[in-house]
C-alpha cells in the first residue's frame, strides 16, 4: 500500500536528504587508488553518528534475504550492480575500477536513499561512457516525475535514453517508495510505457535508481547472498535520488 508523506514529513526528508548528500560527496572523494571498500564504509559510519543519524541499511534485511544487511553502506565495483557488502581484504580499489556507493540514512524517524557511480583515477572511454549515461537516465527519470504523470512515464524517459546507447538495463532491479521502510510501494521500473502505471500525487516519495550495464541486461546473485553481478561479467553503473511530487513538481531530496 502506498503511503503518503505530509509536508512536514518531506521537510524532514529533504533535510536527512542534504545530509546524506553530504556524506555521499564527501565518500565519493575517498574513493582513490588503493583504498579498500571498508575504510568507506568505516568514514560512512562515522559521519552519520557525527551527525546524530542512523544507517537505515544496516541490520535491514529485504524480502528474500536470509539474514540482515551487515554494512551501512553498498559498494559495488565494476561488474557489481547493487549491493555489494564492503570488507577490508577483497575490495582494494585499483586504476581504472568504477565504484558504486549506494547507502541511505533515517533522520528523525524517515529513510533516504542515494547513490553515485565514481571513477578510480583515469578509466577507459567506455566506462566513462556509462557513468555519463546512466546519470543522464536518472535526471531523465526526474524530469517527468511530476504531479499528474505516472510510474510509466519515468520507466519510458529512463528507458529512452539507455537505449539511445548501446548499454542496457539490469533486468529485475528497480526504484521503490522510500521514507517510513527502506523498500515500500510503490515500485518504480527503469522502463515503462507513457501514461500507464500509478499516478504520482503529491506527497508520494519515491526513489529513482537506474542502473545500466555495458553488456547484457541478465543478472545474478553472488554466493554472499547480496551482492547482484552482471551475469556476462560486464561492467555497471548505478545512480540514485529520493524525490517527493509536490503540488508544484518535485524535490530532489537527496542534494
Amino acid at each position: 500500500m502506498i503511503k503518503l508523506k505530509t509536508k512536514e514529513e518531506i521537510e524532514i526528508m529533504r533535510e536527512g536528504g542534504h545530509r546524506l548528500a553530504v556524506i555521499l560527496s564527501a565518500l565519493g572523494g575517498l574513493v582513490k587508488l588503493g583504498v579498500s571498500s571498508f575504510f568507506l564504509e568505516e568514514e560512512a559510519r562515522r559521519m552519520i553518528k557525527e551527525g546524530g543519524d542512523t544507517p537505515a541499511f544496516l541490520g535491514y534485511t529485504p524480502q528474500g534475504a536470509v539474514r540482515p544487511y551487515p554494512a551501512a553502506l553498498c559498494v559495488s565495483v565494476n561488474d557489481e550492480i547493487v549491493h555489494g557488502i564492503p570488507n577490508e581484504e577483497e575490495k582494494i580499489f585499483k586504476e581504472g575500477d568504477i565504484v558504486s556507493l549506494d547507502f541511505g540514512i533515517t533522520h528523525r524517524g524517515l529513510i533516504t536513499d542515494a547513490a553515485i557511480t565514481v571513477p578510480v583515477g583515469e578509466v577507459d572511454e567506455q566506462s566513462k561512457k556509462l557513468i555519463e549515461v546512466t546519470r543522464r537516465s536518472l535526471e531523465a527519470g526526474i524530469k517527468v516525475a511530476m504531479p499528474g504523470n505516472t510510474i510509466g512515464d519515468i520507466g519510458a524517459a529512463i528507458s529512452a535514453v539507455v537505449k539511445e546507447s548501446s548499454f542496457s538495463l539490469a533486468d529485475d532491479l528497480v526504484g521503490h517508495g522510500v521514507g517510513y521502510k527502506v523498500h515500500e510501494d510503490p515500485y518504480v521500473p527503469n522502463f515503462g510505457i507513457k501514461g500507464k502505471g500509478e499516478k504520482l500525487v503529491p506527497g508520494l516519495v519515491i526513489a529513482l535508481e537506474p542502473m545500466a550495464n555495458i553488456g547484457r541486461s541478465a543478472i545474478k546473485m553472488s554466493s554472499d547472498g547480496y551482492t547482484i553481478r552482471t551475469r556476462d561479467g560486464s561492467r555497471s553503473a548505478h545512480f540514485e535520488h529520493s524525490i517527493a511530487i509536490t503540488e508544484k513538481g518535485n524535490i530532489i531530496l537527496t542534494q
